[in-house]
């Protein structure tokens, strides 16, 4: 444990070990994706994806491995018991920090398939990390403004169209799905310019969610409803670096796949998309309720270690 060193210097490890790591593993996984991209062909993508899935998990356990040399955390989990590395999944969480992508692959790693992300399209242009999503099968997405959409309406859609071809790449093998259904990092700010009917939350965004339901919805065994708390205060990524993310609660439920909610048409059927709405506004109420809960009790003397 190299935690007890000052702060800059725990940041500097840290940040130094995370950059090793990825310029370790990245060139392995574009030696592999490489072949996969000369050769589009179903088979040899069922040879490589296996491999490369092998060497994303082998990197998130070296990143663990870092962050339990230089944090100093105390971890609160409770449900990633029981859960199948060899199923599908579709797992939503709340957003706060981009501490929460390393939070989900520490905990989740191994215990079920890599989680893919969907990622703004300017991310592919971040050194190295763009290259590895790339590699990974990462979906890239160009979201769009509502006011931008009424200029340019032939654009309406194209997001759902990159999810649904994604989604096809994801049914060959054994995937989790990864849905921050707030669309961005929750800040007060924002809550107070969304006018958010949640205490602790964005207003959700469902589209992403509908479209991967309706494209794989028979694959999926469950939706893991994951809530990410951070007692302190959502930690910067600085801050986690230089070792002062103190205490994360998480808490991941197993939600059953709901039928009645696979087969409509969201962009289209103004019925079904008030139904699925109404699904995950509950599903937001229920996780508001759970932090404001875990808040409550996550105090310095009832914390639960």
């Amino acid at each position: 444990m190299l935690n007890f060193f000052p702060s800059p210097l725990v940041g500097l490890i840290a940040g130094l070990l995370m950059t090793l790591n990825a310029l370790f593993w990245v060139p392995i996984l574009l030696v592999f994706a490489s072949v996969k991209f000369i050769l589009p062909f179903r088979t040899v993508r069922l040879a490589i994806d296996p491999i490369l899935l092998f060497i994303a998990e082998s990197w998130i356990s070296c990143n663990s491995g870092w962050m339990g040399l230089t944090q100093r955390t105390t971890w609160d989990i409770e449900g990633i018991d029981g859960l199948d590395p060899h199923s599908w999944y579709l797992v939503n969480s709340n957003h706060q920090s981009w501490v929460d992508i390393l939070v989900l692959q520490h905990l989740l790693n191994h215990r079920i398939p890599l989680l893919k992300f969907f990622i703004k399209q300017q991310l592919i242009w971040v050194p190295v990390m763009g290259l590895a999503w790339w590699a990974l099968d990462f979906p890239f997405m160009r979201r769009h403004g509502e006011e931008f959409l009424k200029k340019h309406p032939t654009l309406r859609g194209k997001d759902q169209e990159t999810t649904r071809k994604a989604c096809e790449k994801f049914t060959l093998i054994p995937t989790s799905v990864m849905n921050f259904l707030e669309g961005t990092r929750f800040t007060p700010v924002k809550q107070a310019k969304q006018q958010s009917p949640y205490r602790h939350l964005l207003k959700p965004k469902a589209g992403g969610l509908a479209m991967a339901l309706n494209a794989m919805g028979d694959k999926f065994q469950a939706i893991l409803d994951v809530t990410i708390v951070y007692p302190d205060g959502a930690p910067t990524f600085s801050h986690f670096l230089l070792g002062k993310m103190h205490r994360v609660v998480v808490r991941v439920r197993s939600l059953p796949i709901p039928q009645h909610l696979l087969q409509g048409n969201y962009a289209s059927d103004p019925a079904f998309r008030e139904a699925f709405a109404q699904w995950v506004q509950q599903l937001w109420r229920d996780k508001d309720a759970q932090i404001a809960e875990i808040l409550a009790a996550s105090t310095p003397e009832g914390y639960k270690a």
